[in-house]
């Protein structure tokens, strides 16, 4: 059989599928109808080339860099967040679209580049509605207002007597109406209002926020119109991969490309300059085979003979380093939160309930691998790519290439998942450095295995946590040992977690008990440590949780009961009682968003009367309950666990609800707890990364699994509480209290308690 590649891309696959009301009809178009290059690569949607801004600022009214209405009535609005499947291009533009009072079917959405005009464009920290929600719905107020003006100018009445709806401005006494295209080029004369006089629509007002909204980018997804990072084509441009050093910090010794560049198609190896320590976002050094396709380049690759210097991470072995962090939680650590003498009230409780909690290393695997297409011409370097983080791969860029950043330019992508991993630049520096040196464009494509061997691996943890119980049982004391090398040992030499870590569930954790001390443990990094979804709540969030069910155990008492008599009372906590000084609090003031113990209670309450967990016993169910305070949202879980077919443990239902403040989206908001679930489900039944020698032991999805069709529970049950109280994030705090509500269920099921992840290694799974 021919190695040659067969050059049927993805595009041309999707472009065969129509679906129609008749049916599903599937055809193929013939490989040379849809050739456009010498070298037979297919292409595909025409790359984004032109800037955004130089749109918003076409004549009309353009006043800010957001919105922007044309004579012709259609409204461009831009978005200058990432969409990875979150659907924030189907949410931002809907809150301006309202305010505005425009009609979503006459609005066009266009993708910002990376650029500081826009603010912050960091997708991450599910802060892409909560840190912005006033500031989206003052660009369009801002428009709107200088519509209304335009139209009570010509009409010669207030301003206060018009309103703007349905794409047309209003005078109320008269009904008299005036369409925005025929007020734009007036409306852009106005002056534009400045910030302190721009006046909100009432919230009742705005007619789409809070409901069910369609997914806008849907039918490009399923028609393959939707442009991902592959996707990009440019004139004359190289397929790259790269063997990349297998250890964090190793270099080539020395390497031999003769055979790699003997494979056809093969047109050039480069060495890429490792780099030193601290990591941060620079490429990752290795050997890059430059391909006229992903083929050619694959087989360089393999046929290349590296020798490597592994350097001092050779020594990271997974099972040692757990014992160094059994170690260091053994010991008192640095003291962040203290309240009363929980030291002393652990000597003289009549009884002391411990226990460590592990989590070990876990890696993002999106569905798309990193990729990124560069082009340097002329001193300027310019970038198609997935990123979430466009600015940063901006200033990386211009780093790297020791280019002024207005050299630069960074095109956003559709991105196939993220989850944090694309905020890293290091995959679009490599890019911009290779195009350099080759003098062509390059487009970088990482494999699975490229990515889960080079990743920047959310951290490994152990957690000890101790309770002393009176007489009567009552929970008198609590202390919360934390170990893990934290993310900032990615930027500098820091071998222990600061507030801003802490935040995640031990600063944060409201606690009705009057000795509480909470300490941060010694931990060295010996791999790049990078932000995965929900971060550091994901083991503060297992730990808390399964110790609670560990407490009402040893009670001989009911999980819910418990954990509402330790959170205690409805209140809004203060840094008095938590114990701190100050609160990090995801960048928020907490006057705005308090650490509320009645939403947390709220919650749990709400997700133990759907899942009837009163019942569950007389049911003959085994449920597990977390709840968890994150990213300034409240999320509580009820997971069902029954023996499948092989005997061994399986999710069979789940309930989530969330109480995220004001919302946007209803839709969206719905999906992302529905992908929290087997998100969860996948940390808690499989995920793990271990490294033997300081290089990872897992490859590929045979050896990383995740959960699969048939292991989703049969229903998981998503209820959206109605609140009023500002928005908190959405991506992220649904998955913090997934695994613990697993392996509570687990043990209500099995009797084995569960005190590590993943479930795999206990139950063979």
């Amino acid at each position: 059989m021919s190695e040659q590649p067969m050059l049927i891309a993805r595009r041309t696959f999707l472009a065969g599928f129509n679906l129609a009301a008749g049916g599903l009809a599937l055809g193929f178009f013939a490989r040379e109808a849809l050739a456009d290059e010498p070298s037979g690569r297919l292409s595909g949607p025409k790359p984004q080339t032109s800037n955004p801004l130089e749109e918003v600022k076409s004549p009309g009214l353009n006043p800010n860099v957001f919105v922007h209405v044309g004579p012709d009535g259609q409204v461009t609005i831009v978005c200058h967040r990432s969409e990875m499947g979150q659907g924030i291009r189907s949410s931002l533009p809907v809150l301006i679209a309202d305010e505005l009072g425009a009609d979503m079917a006459r609005v066009r959405i266009l993708q910002a580049d990376g650029d500081p005009v826009y603010g912050d464009q960091n997708t991450d920290g599910s802060n892409s509605v909560r840190g912005i929600y006033e500031d989206m719905r003052r660009a369009g107020a801002t428009a709107r207002m200088m519509l209304v003006a335009a139209a009570a100018k010509r009409w010669k009445v207030k301003p206060e007597d018009c309103e703007a709806r349905d794409h047309v401005v209003v005078h109320r006494g008269s009904q008299r109406t005036l369409a925005f295209g025929e007020l734009a080029l007036e409306a852009g004369k106005q002056t534009i209002p400045k910030p302190a006089d721009v006046k909100l629509r009432p919230k009742a007002e705005l007619r789409n926020v809070g409901k069910d909204l369609p997914l806008l980018d849907g039918p490009s997804y399923v028609n393959g119109s939707a442009i991902f990072g592959a996707d990009v084509r440019l004139p004359g441009m190289l397929t790259v991969v790269v063997e990349r050093p297998p250890v964090v910090g190793g270099r080539v010794a020395k390497y031999d490309a003769t055979r790699a560049l003997a494979v056809p198609g093969v047109k050039r190896v480069i060495e890429i300059p490792a780099p030193k320590a601290p990591y941060a976002f620079q490429p990752w050094g290795g050997i890059a085979v430059l391909a006229e396709n992903t083929w050619a380049a694959l087989k360089g690759r393999a046929a290349l003979d590296i020798t490597w210097e592994h350097g001092e991470n050779a020594k990271y072995d997974s099972e040692q380093y757990r014992q160094e962090l059994a170690a260091s939680v053994q010991k008192p650590g640095t003291v962040v939160r203290n309240v009363g003498d929980a030291d002393g009230a652990l000597s003289k409780a009549a009884r002391v309930v411990e226990a460590d909690y592990y989590i070990p290393h876990l890696s993002h695997v999106p569905m798309e691998p990193p990729v990124a297409v560069a082009r340097f011409e002329g001193g300027t370097c310019e970038v198609w790519a997935p990123t979430q983080h466009p600015q940063a791969a901006r200033a990386e860029i211009a780093r790297v290439l020791g280019i002024p950043m207005e050299k630069t330019q960074v095109h956003v992508t559709f991105l196939g998942g993220g989850f944090g991993r694309k905020s890293k630049a290091d995959f679009v520096s490599e890019a911009a450095w290779l195009a350099r040196e080759a003098g062509v464009p390059v487009r970088v494509q990482w494999t699975r295995a490229d990515d889960l061997l080079h990743d920047y691996y959310h951290s490994v943890s152990l957690q000890r946590l101790s309770a002393g119980l009176d007489e009567r049982g009552k929970v008198i004391a609590w202390r919360h040992r934390t170990a893990f090398p934290p993310i900032a040992s990615t930027f500098a030499p820091v071998n222990r977690p600061g507030a801003g870590d802490l935040q995640q569930g031990v600063l944060d954790l409201a606690l009705d008990i009057p000795n509480v001390r909470a300490e941060a443990c010694e931990a060295n990094a010996h791999v790049r440590i990078g932000w995965l979804r929900s971060v550091y709540n994901i083991f503060h969030a297992f730990s808390v949780n399964s110790f609670i069910d560990e407490l009402a155990q040893a009670r001989g008492e009911d999980m819910r009961d418990v954990m509402l008599e330790v959170l205690g009372p409805p209140r809004v906590s203060s840094l008095k009682e938590l114990g701190i000084e100050k609160l990090p609090n995801y960048g928020q003031p907490l006057e705005k968003h308090p650490v509320n113990v009645a939403r947390l209670r709220g919650v749990i309450e709400r997700v133990t009367e759907l899942s009837r967990w009163s019942e569950r016993k007389k049911d003959g169910r085994a449920l597990g309950l977390a709840a968890h305070r994150s990213f300034l949202t409240y999320v509580a879980v009820v997971a069902s666990v029954v023996r499948g077919p092989n005997g061994k443990p399986a999710v069979d239902e789940a309930w989530i609800v969330v109480d995220a403040g004001t919302i946007i989206n209803a839709d969206r908001v719905r999906s992302q707890m529905e992908g929290s679930i087997i998100f969860g489900m996948s940390i808690a039944l499989y995920g793990a990364v271990t490294m033997k020698g300081g290089v990872p032991q897992q490859t590929n999805f045979r050896d990383l699994r995740l959960a699969r069709i048939g292991e989703a529970p049969r229903k998981i049950h998503v209820d959206i509480i109605q609140s009023d109280a500002a928005p908190g994030g959405i991506g992220e705090p649904g998955v913090p209290p997934v695994a613990p509500a697993i392996a509570n269920a687990v043990f209500a099921l099995t009797g084995t308690r569960v005190r590590e992840l993943p479930l795999a290694r206990a139950f063979q799974l």
